[in-house]
């Protein structure tokens, strides 16, 4: 067993913790720029008491931490398609206590209490060998308690030994190569704590992204062998509920151009906006619903407007103006960075060009 199921998962924060957090908010404008780890000096146990200061102490990786090589006990996953965070490559894993399992009812995929999510957020030196040299900046973890989900950032330190509980988050120059071998310079930003709930939010409460039904129901390599996660996750006796590939919704890859354009620009929608912009989300007042199930042409943007778009619609008069995408209030949020324009309003500072691309098509082919 390994040592962050010793305890249950589910103890509450400290009050000392909650201080800590309140008065460290104040301070957000002087977030330690460098995290040094010292192994004698920073040594906690690991103790059940979460969260842990740093993330080394939960045991989630094995050998050497940079290489987010997982314990026996995690599972990877991949949705099907990926929320954009200023071109950062991803690594997701889900840890469940011994003896509990996941089950899927009415489509919803609910993990049980003491099962912990964790996303490694990192950009490789040279993006045609995403393989090759890489920089984590940061892994999130999501902690199901029994008063429901946390959210707790851990930022890495610059030699890559270990990753530190900042609840204020954080800032960070990065650098790299893209795939055009343009070099490439991006302000990233780090959420606190507190903005976790901004994407992370169902009827007010916070709830995971990128494990539900369709996001999962894909074939992903697992050691060597292709198959359907949700199928993987009930042969290894973690899932329950699953009634084959065609009884489930699934989600199409939005950057697989082979397949229909609506299909990928809906699912594009889907994983980048839907977590608002549904009616359990934050932006359900707006009308504008953008989930891959839906096809009401008005709820999806069709000559719509806007409820409480303000400034941020420009000039535009309509989210969606078929065959016109310069036109649509959607593509010019998207194609911005400009606070109180840009959609959605936090998780990237740069444009996803691709994504906008990707819209601006779907919208111009509309009759």
């Amino acid at each position: 067993m390994t040592r962050f199921s010793k305890k249950n998962i589910a103890s509450y924060l400290s009050l000392s913790f909650l201080l800590v957090f309140f008065f460290s908010c104040q301070k957000e404008d002087q977030v330690e720029q460098s995290i040094v780890f010292d192994p004698q000096k920073d040594h906690e146990e690991a103790d059940g008491m979460y969260p842990y200061d740093w993330l080394s102490t939960y045991g989630f990786f094995e050998g050497d931490l940079k290489s987010l090589n997982p314990s026996q006990e995690l599972i990877e996953y991949e949705p099907a398609s990926s929320l954009f965070t200023d071109y950062a490559l991803k690594s997701r894993f889900v840890w469940m206590p011994e003896d509990s399992k996941a089950a899927i009812i009415n489509e919803k995929l609910t993990l049980p209490v003491g099962s912990v999510l964790i996303k490694n957020f990192y950009y490789p030196e040279d993006y045609s060998k995403p393989e090759g040299k890489r920089r984590i900046i940061e892994t999130r973890l999501m902690i199901h308690q029994e008063k429901g989900w946390e959210a707790f950032p851990y930022i890495w330190n610059d030699s890559q030994t270990d990753a530190k509980l900042k609840v204020v988050g954080g800032e960070t120059t990065v650098s790299f190569v893209n795939e055009k071998g343009e070099d490439q310079v991006i302000n990233y930003l780090i959420p606190n704590k507190n903005q976790c709930k901004t994407c992370h939010n169902e009827n007010e409460k916070l709830d995971p992204l990128g494990v539900e039904v369709k996001h999962l129901n894909h074939k992903k390599d697992f050691d060597g062998r292709k198959i359907n996660q949700l199928a993987y996750w009930t042969e290894i006796g973690k899932l329950e509920g699953f009634e084959g590939v065609e009884n489930h919704p699934s989600m199409v890859d939005y950057s697989n151009e082979s397949l229909p354009l609506a299909d990928r620009a809906k699912a594009y929608l889907d994983i980048n906006c839907a977590h608002c912009h549904r009616e359990e989300g934050p932006a359900s007042t707006s009308g504008l619903f953008l989930s891959y199930e839906q096809t009401d042409p008005l709820k999806l943007g069709i000559n719509k407007t806007p409820v409480a778009a303000g400034n941020g619609a420009g000039s535009h008069q309509f989210d969606i103006v078929p065959g016109k995408a310069d036109e649509s209030i959607l593509v010019h949020r998207m194609n911005s960075t400009a606070v109180g324009v840009a959609m959605p309003e936090i998780g990237r500072t740069s444009i996803h060009q691709e994504g906008v691309e990707l819209i601006r098509a779907w919208i111009n082919e509309m009759k």
